[in-house]
């Protein structure tokens, strides 16, 4: 249950980031992550509501509140480091936020095998090769660096926050509403203060149609990203961390696989290998 459920989560980040990227191509960065988690928090609302989750309020949710707090800071660091610095080095070194709630994991007792050390090891060297890291080239920005390193460490602190957030099925509707709600009121806060600045909150030119136009794959953003949250508390409530994460942080192997089928690019030669170690990866820690 827990791969399954962790494989599900990597599919679902995966196909959100590809989206996400696709729409950030033509709608500023902020706008599409507010506008996609304000469809979230609606949709979370109705199924609240439906199944009673309010009931499950409690002090745990300051995680759920914690990780909505940290997943646009995460998020607009990662939007940085990639304005600044090489797509091909910013977007791998992201995924080693793995590591945090692997460490978590292992803080709280937990001892894989050696297969399973050997499956973390080999996941998470593929994990940085799909995304395909620049082994050549100019010296990277230091900021860039330090960008990249704090969505990092964000992406990987939300993971752990949100497994602690619910210890049931309604309970983790109710957290995932609560989450959305704080990256709404601050992603919001962000685009505010954006403007203010002189930013755009809409695309030049076509403005509101081209976002009404969007709302289909909007919503397929925020709401695979709420379900890719859901899946891994599952998973991390119902086995062991370490394996959750890893198999999870897999999702830059969806988003090359996605970005070669829609738009045709070619998997370059380093993104083959990482593809292949992470299912290498895959396998060993599911034995």
């Amino acid at each position: 249950m827990t791969a399954l459920f962790a494989l599900a989560t990597s599919l679902l980040y995966g196909l959100a980031d590809f989206g996400g990227g696709l729409l950030t191509r033509r709608i500023p960065a902020l706008t599409v992550v507010v506008a996609s988690q304000t469809i979230a928090v609606v949709v979370l609302g109705v199924i609240v509501v439906a199944t009673g989750g309010w009931t499950e309020w409690g002090p745990q949710l300051w995680f759920a509140v914690a990780a909505g707090l940290l997943g646009p800071v995460a998020m607009l660091a990662f939007y940085k480091a990639l304005a600044i610095g090489p797509m091909s080095v910013v977007s791998p070194l992201a995924s080693v936020g793995v590591v945090v709630p692997v460490a978590v994991g292992l803080f709280l007792g937990e001892r894989p095998g050696v297969p399973q050390f050997a499956g973390l090891t080999v996941a998470i060297v593929g994990i940085v090769l799909a995304g395909g890291p620049e082994l050549r080239g100019a010296p990277v920005q230091r900021q860039a660096i330090l960008l990249t390193l704090l969505a990092a460490f964000g992406f990987g602190a939300v993971l752990a926050l949100i497994a602690e957030a619910s210890s049931n099925l309604t309970g983790l509707f109710l957290a995932l509403f609560v989450q959305r709600v704080t990256n709404v009121a601050a992603g919001g806060t962000a685009l505010f203060v954006s403007v203010k600045r002189g930013g755009a909150a809409l695309p030049e030119g076509t403005g509101l149609r081209l976002i009404w136009a969007a709302l289909p794959a909007l919503a397929f953003v925020g709401l695979a990203d709420v379900a890719a949250n859901g899946t891994y508390s599952i998973a991390a409530q119902n086995g062991p961390i370490t394996l959750a994460a890893v198999l999870s942080s897999t999702y830059p192997v969806i988003t090359a696989l996605a970005a070669r089928a829609v738009l045709k690019e070619r998997l370059r030669g380093v993104q083959a290998a990482g593809a292949g170690l992470a299912l290498v990866g895959t396998v060993l820690l599911a034995s």
